[in-house]
């Protein structure tokens, strides 16, 4: 059987030369995405308000690959990934949920459910408590057709009914911020202060640090979060290495949590950011016909050889965040491990066996 993707010289010498040494034994994975193709709708309904380009790297991401891609990647590292699924309204949400569901029970991994904001509080706890999930994934996909990209608010996809809920089992909330403002976005920032003073119980992480992907996107939002004390930022699909700076300075190494974003973290890419716009640099012909994609651009020749995987510049542009800002080893282990493994035992993870 051919192996799931190549691992070439190139990928070997930047895993041994920059992170192996950087990376702990143990590694906790808090956003992954499991899914088979056939959850997924054709056409999804309602209107495009996502990009389109992590569809170029996987048509489907079942449990086995994403194991395997561990394997491949980290042959001397022992990872645990929080999975949940990726679904669009008209796909097979229950389907893409339950299969998640049986991955977690049949290699003992944790799990979120993937939600629709029109659940009520009974029937969210019911679908948690009935699939052995730990809490959700809310995503702005769900939110009314009729709101514009820079209309949805985060209470339009993870309502307050739900909130509710998660609040008082002590649940998971892992939230994909809305609009185009990201980070900076001041309706964004308000919403997440309001969870946290008004819902304590949940176990709220921003995804992607605020989907912070350059430093445009930042604004003054570490000052607007200075008051928080729980929030948790995972660094997934990341590599900028002065955002994670940043938020290192910002709310301590306690806070923040590795996070991949696989499948799409198979990407071999470069991400660099133009005028505010983050660009992934891949290798021609790789991933199709990439022209009309503002977030996508072809190199070739010498360029393109260099290129490595996405997860591998994630890790180091933190790495390299970690030494601008002086983390102590302790400090590395507890973002790709410690952190992650507290907070699983608090909301009552029984499968972990570190």
């Amino acid at each position: 059987m051919s192996a799931l993707f190549e691992v070439k010289p190139v990928d070997r010498a930047f895993y041994e030369s920059r992170l192996r040494d950087f990376l702990p034994a143990r590694i906790i994975d808090m956003h992954t995405h499991v899914w088979l193709s056939r959850f997924r709708a054709a056409q999804p309904r309602g209107p495009r308000r996502t990009v389109t380009w992590p569809g170029r790297v996987a048509a489907e991401s079942p449990i086995e690959d994403l194991l395997e891609t561990y394997r491949l990647m980290f042959p001397d590292k022992r990872v645990t990934p929080l999975i949940f699924s990726s679904v669009s309204p008209g796909g097979d949400l229950d389907a893409a949920n339950a299969y998640i569901s049986e991955c977690a029970r049949r290699h003992a991994l944790p799990a979120l459910i993937w939600t629709r904001p029109q659940w009520s509080a009974a029937e969210l706890e019911a679908r948690v408590q009935a699939g052995g999930f730990l809490g959700a994934k809310s995503y702005l996909s769900f939110a009314d057709p009729a709101l514009g990209v820079n209309d949805i608010s985060i209470f339009d996809f993870l309502p307050p009914h739900q909130l509710d809920a998660l609040d008082r089992h002590g649940w998971i909330a892992m939230l994909h911020i809305p609009r185009d403002g990201r980070l900076r976005d001041p309706v964004n920032l308000e919403q997440m202060r309001e969870i946290e003073r008004r819902w304590p119980g949940v176990r709220l992480i921003i995804a992607h640090v605020g989907r912070a992907y350059c430093p445009e996107d930042v604004g003054n939002a570490f000052e607007a979060l200075a008051e928080t004390r729980r929030l948790s930022f995972d660094i997934s699909a990341n590599t900028n290495a002065r955002v994670f700076a940043q938020l290192i300075r910002a709310v301590g190494p306690r806070r923040i949590l590795f996070g991949s974003d696989l499948p799409i973290l198979r990407m071999r890419t470069r991400r660099v950011c133009e005028a505010g716009n983050y660009v992934n640099l891949v290798p021609r012909g790789l991933y199709g016909d990439v022209s009309g994609d503002s977030h996508m651009r072809e190199v070739e020749d010498d360029e393109a050889e260099r290129l490595t995987f996405f997860m591998y510049e994630e890790i180091d542009a933190f790495r390299r965040a970690a030494i601008e800002t002086g983390l102590k080893r302790e400090d590395v282990e507890a973002v790709f491990f410690g952190n992650a493994a507290r907070l699983l035992e608090e909301v009552g993870w029984a499968g972990a066996t570190w």
